[in-house]
């Protein structure tokens, strides 16, 4: 990403470039020292927020309810979905251990 001021990208042009340059050099979200992961700044916590109390206004009007999933998903329960996950693959953080244990299925 460029360090220019400014947005130096066409938003037409490249829509990918251009929204990470509006987020971060908005002070929004900025990237982890983990690759793959970010940081939600203050401003875009705020943000996520609003999205959030919104969305949960209008499910609970609808007779739904909020649920909450692990964030680790072994691998054998990946393998379950095996066509689909395939071109994930690659964007996979693979925990193979807890501290000093080694984990049976990562």
């Amino acid at each position: 990403m460029s360090k220019e001021v400014g947005i130096t990208v066409s938003k037409n042009d490249n829509f990918s470039e251009w929204y990470t340059q509006v987020v971060v050099k908005a002070e929004l979200a900025d990237y982890a020292p983990v690759k793959g992961l970010i940081v939600l700044r203050p401003d875009g916590y705020s943000i996520w927020e609003s999205i959030k109390e919104s969305l949960d206004k209008k499910l609970k009007e609808t007779g739904h309810r909020n649920g909450f999933l692990p964030v680790l998903i072994p691998e054998s329960l990946l393998g379950k979905e095996k066509e689909h996950f395939e071109g994930f693959n690659p964007e996979v953080f693979w925990v193979t251990h807890s501290g000093n244990s080694e984990l049976g299925d990562k």
